[in-house]
């Protein structure tokens, strides 16, 4: 059984790795490609894929193609993707956006899918070999965080110049957090869990009742909304969301643009803005190790309310910090607080769903829930960000996003806080089943 349980570690581990090799540093890397100004519509597509995509292979993968296969074949469609964008950007200082942006499309569209398949992969395993999902899935998951930072600290150091390849902490133009050498990490990650899914063991489709079609694209969910503590939450939950991928679009450009002040150029935090960023993920893995605690002992309300005060504390913390000593401790507190406003608010959330929907409809809340924050929230947020900061910051000619970077993470704070406070004044849970 422990074989088992460590093989779902490693599909785990490399599941996240693929996202991690680009997911916060491919910022840095289109604004030396001439593609600053499209930053935000890179993120937005990972939410606009989100709201279809999902369940297109949810449907495959009920119906016709065992799970863990379809979540190889996937990767490998997502990783040839990801593989070509590195030949593209190669050939050209300066790709051709159109084409850019759209072999980026099909990596992501097929890549997203993966997250809610690598799920049902290991969920099935576990119970087939007679394992406690709720027990035995935890450990497993925190694998794919590992992964994450392992990579993102990989591509931090990586570099390839006249000196070959190497790792380097220093200044260097050649490491792969600048350059394409980031999407062929993530493409051959792709391809690499692409084979080690063909010899995971079998998950045998199972025969369910026939459902309708507005049941099998989660259509009937949209009914929740006839709850007015539901619509609220939901709500809420897509005001909340337009937070999450701001920090991942920007924040390494927001920390690598002060290299392009002098007295900052060589720091530490300037030069290795991944490296600090993963500082994040690292919050993320121990943040969900609370979430117990606090939801027993305060309830859905209260939780969440922290979260959104997280998020105010994580803009506004970058607003108010730099690279150097001690402004980077601000930073680091700002990447220490992420993990309570992404764990408070995603995993908590969750869970609420799942203890307020009637159980025939659990299913389908989460799925709502996933397509108001990673979905609409995520896209909406993101784009209106970019609006944001196109407004006040621009690309120098030496790659670095620079301009009135304060502004833009007081403005991010100002709209987490509003969110927040609308949120104690206007959602009053009626029950605490969470909390027992």
């Amino acid at each position: 059984m422990d074989r088992i349980k460590t093989r779902l570690a490693i599909m785990n581990f490399l599941e996240f790795a693929v996202w991690g090799a680009y997911l916060t540093c491919m910022g840095n890397y289109l604004g030396r490609a001439g593609m600053g100004a499209e930053i935000s519509w890179f993120y937005a597509i990972q939410g606009i894929v989100s709201i279809f995509m999902p369940t297109i292979m949810g449907i495959v993968a009920d119906k016709y193609i065992q799970p863990q296969r379809l979540l190889g074949l996937c990767h490998l469609f997502a990783g040839v993707s990801m593989i070509a964008l590195f030949f593209i950007g190669r050939n050209d200082v300066m790709p051709d956006k159109a084409t850019f942006i759209a072999v980026y499309s099909l990596s992501v569209a097929f890549y997203m899918p993966t997250l809610a398949l690598s799920n049902t992969t290991a969920f099935s395993i576990l119970k087939s070999h007679g394992l406690d999902t709720v027990k035995d899935f935890p450990p497993i998951r925190v694998l794919g965080t590992v992964g994450f930072i392992v990579v993102m600290w990989f591509v931090n150091c990586a570099a390839i110049d006249a000196n070959g390849f190497h790792f380097t902490l220093d200044e260097n133009p050649g490491k792969f957090q600048y350059t394409y050498m980031q999407f062929l990490v993530s493409g051959l990650l792709s391809v690499v869990l692409f084979l080690y899914c063909m010899t995971l063991p079998q998950c045998p489709i199972e025969k369910k009742p026939s459902r309708s079609v507005a049941e099998m694209l989660g259509i009937d969910a949209f009914r929740l909304f006839k709850d007015r503590r539901m619509a609220l939450f939901f709500i809420f939950s897509m005001l909340l969301g337009m937070s999450l991928q701001i920090t991942n679009g920007y924040a390494t450009p927001f920390i690598t643009s002060f290299k392009g002040i002098p007295e900052m150029a060589g720091t530490f935090g300037a030069n290795n803005a991944t490296m600090l960023v993963s500082l994040s993920q690292v919050a993320e893995a121990l943040g969900i190790l609370l979430i117990p605690f606090f939801l027993k002992r305060y309830g859905i309300k209260i939780v969440m309310l922290i979260a959104m005060v997280a998020w105010v504390l994580r803009f506004g913390f970058f607003g108010l910090g730099d690279p150097s000593f001690p402004g980077v401790i601000l930073f680091i507190l700002s990447c220490l607080v992420y993990g309570v406003a992404f764990d408070f608010f995603n995993v908590s959330g969750g869970l609420y769903v799942d203890s307020e929907c009637p159980p025939d409809m659990r299913a389908s809340g989460q799925g709502l829930f996933m397509l108001m924050t990673n979905g609409l929230g995520a896209t909406i947020g993101t784009l209106s960000a970019g609006a944001i900061i196109n407004r006040y910051c621009s690309w120098t000619p030496d790659g670095y996003l620079v301009g009135d970077w304060q502004t833009c993470w007081f403005i991010f704070a100002g709209y987490a806080l509003v969110v927040c406070v609308m949120f104690a004044l206007v959602f009053h849970p009626e029950s605490n089943k969470t909390a027992r």
